[in-house]
């Protein structure tokens, strides 16, 4: 199948300025862009003429097809709440393609998610990217597993702490992370050792151990849920700790630290923003933060935490910063190739 676009004003997320263009498909891909392409006899041909075409809007960070959207409990699924530490978890065995949020997502022009658990555990389990569009998930996806989810500051110990059980403190979730990280490294070496040595035996099977290998050995990064400054510091201390590639999500008070966090080299993705103080960790929120943290050098993605807000708000979320400062641009990239 061929579509030809054609005379609209191409906004690329590459280039500041928008062109007047015609945009070439061909087997479900970009073929060309330019002006006066030419296409088969049979393709289809769409008028563009006084409209504005965009790439479409990636969500870096979302619960999407795991929330059950509209439905309440019975398709709530992306919160284990009965074990502290769940990495063996994956997205892709809990989502819903058919949730009614991918088809809002896909009208309002986001075309690809990153979705998977939520931060009700220190460690939740494994996120993917995958299409907004399909009727079976395991046709939608981009890529799986693309991070480990690991979560610090209000929730895990809320969540925990009202049923007496472990975490109650910062303190606790700290050490359950380090707790689990040091045992799937030992476990790790075990598994080497057994490898060069016929004679030593291989640890017997642990599946959360097992599913984060890839993270202790850098194959994978870790998603890290922290909104207070003091949080994202420890989650930082961890990670250099055990040397693994980590990305911070939320980072309310991160504009705090902007220049510390300039200094690791690392990326954030900020949202959702539309928001309000709904706990005592969003007392730092202020609308310019990713104005901020952009103006410190540090490259910035912008999500909707879908379903904190709707998925069709992404747009809207980036348009926000527009209003705070952030220049076009950079918050055009952050809803595009920058997630």
């Amino acid at each position: 199948m061929t579509t030809l676009i054609r005379g609209g004003l191409v906004h690329d997320a590459v280039h500041r300025d928008a062109c007047k263009a015609d945009i070439l498909l061909a087997d479900g891909k970009i073929a060309a862009i330019g002006g006066g392409l030419t296409a088969p006899a049979d393709a289809a041909v769409f008028d563009a003429d006084g409209l504005e075409v965009y790439p479409g809007f990636v969500d870096a960070h979302t619960h999407i097809g795991l929330d059950g959207y509209g439905i309440g409990y019975e398709g709530c699924d992306y919160n284990e709440m009965n074990d502290i530490w769940t990495p063996q978890l994956r997205a892709i065995d809990g989502i819903n393609p058919r949730d009614p949020s991918l088809a809002d997502a896909r009208k309002a022009g986001v075309t690809c998610v990153c979705t998977g658990p939520g931060s009700a555990n220190v460690l939740g389990g494994t996120f993917l990217a995958m299409k907004t569009i399909g009727d079976r998930v395991d046709n939608m996806i981009v890529k799986d597993p693309v991070a480990m989810k690991c979560a610090f500051g209000e929730n895990p110990k809320g969540i925990y702490g009202d049923k007496s059980e472990t975490p109650s403190t910062r303190m606790a979730t700290a050490a359950l992370v380090r707790e689990q990280l040091f045992k799937a490294q030992r476990y790790m070496q075990d598994l080497e050792k057994a490898a060069e040595d016929p004679d030593e035996d291989e640890p017997e099977f642990d599946m959360k151990c097992e599913a984060l290998l890839p993270v202790l050995r850098r194959e994978l990064p870790v998603h890290i849920h922290a909104h207070r400054a003091d949080d994202i510091a420890t989650a930082v201390r961890i990670c250099h700790e055990f040397g693994l590639r980590y990305v911070l999500v939320h980072a309310t008070e991160g504009h705090l630290i902007a220049d510390y966090l300039a200094k690791e080299n690392i990326s954030i993705i900020c949202g959702p923003m539309i928001n309000h103080r709904s706990k005592p960790e969003l007392s730092g929120f202020v609308m310019d933060s990713p104005t901020q943290l952009a103006k410190a050098g540090i490259p910035i993605s912008i999500c909707t935490d879908h379903p904190e807000i709707p998925q069709d708000l992404l747009a809207v979320s980036a348009g926000l910063c527009v209003r705070e400062g952030l220049p076009w641009q950079t918050a055009m990239e952050a809803i595009t190739w920058g997630p």
